[in-house]
């Protein structure tokens, strides 16, 4: 009796201590987050924690100033472009380096999984270099170019693990049935590999929308990214401005996990639901 109260015990100890890091992690990852969402509420022309007042000023300076709305819609139009290119050419490349007739396939992913291993100043300058010789600084056609090639490592990665619970089987079949390649694609496997196909869009999307260093390098003052207008305003201004757009970043990747989350789920109950036999 004894003894199963003292394993009892020690058990909800450990449990509680576990409990307990995990918060005290969970605030450690989380409370520098937070912090900026706080500040960026400041009625005050300077970084005041906590706020003696709370307004919306700020967040009327970044929607209302045109160079905070140009910078916003930058990033969104090089944040879909990179995010649909990167989605593409990320799916084939895996698509290609599931067959197992592919040759060097190790060599082939270590090269397209190079960019994110590889520091970002080293991409910046090569890709200003490129761009440079085909005349492409300072336009969006560029920087949507350099970002994919950031974004679509995170696509081959999420499709590929997606692949490795497909059936080819089922592939083999719509072939036997007179479906084309493409159409066997569209019909059969992308239904069931959509969900590594939107999580990685998602993830090339925050990396095109959250860089800076290739901007740097690529943009002039028409095509200033958001986060370059942001850390342009760490040096000339700064201003509480900055925790308002830092927040807007973070709502809108958080949307877009989000989205992206309901999209996976949906799918994956329809496939459920279609291998239920009638």
């Amino acid at each position: 009796m004894a003894d199963g109260m003292h394993v009892s015990f020690s058990a909800r100890l450990r449990t509680g201590l576990l409990a307990g890091w995990t918060v005290l992690v969970l605030l450690f990852l989380v409370v520098p987050i937070l912090i900026p969402v706080v500040l960026s509420f400041n009625s005050e022309r300077f970084f005041l924690f906590p706020p003696s007042d709370f307004s919306l000023r700020w967040y009327q300076e970044v929607l209302g100033e045109e160079r905070w709305r140009a910078s916003i819609v930058n990033s969104l139009v090089v944040g879909f472009g990179a995010t649909c290119l990167a989605t593409v050419l990320g799916t084939m490349a895996a698509l290609g380096l599931d067959a197992p007739a592919f040759p060097a396939r190790r060599l082939a992913r270590a090269l397209i999984m190079s960019p994110v291993i590889t520091p970002i100043v080293i991409t910046a300058v090569g890709s200003y270099l490129f761009a440079a010789q085909v005349e492409l600084i300072n336009t969006y056609a560029g920087l949507i170019l350099a970002h994919t090639i950031l974004g679509a490592p995170f696509v081959v990665v999420t499709v590929s693990a997606s692949l490795t619970g497909f059936d080819a089987n089922l592939m083999r079949a719509a072939s036997m049935c007179g479906a084309p390649p493409l159409h066997a694609f569209r019909r059969v496997m992308l239904p069931l590999i959509l969900p590594g196909v939107l999580s990685g869009a998602a993830f090339a999307f925050v990396t095109s929308f959250d860089e800076v260093v290739i901007a740097q390098f690529l943009t002039g003052a028409t095509h200033r990214t958001l986060p370059l207008q942001m850390f342009t305003g760490l040096r000339e201004q700064l201003s509480p401005a900055l925790a308002a757009a830092a927040t807007f970043m973070m709502l809108l990747s958080l949307v877009l996990l989000g989205v992206t989350e309901i999209l996976r789920r949906r799918t994956a109950q329809r496939v459920a639901r279609a291998r239920i036999p009638a």
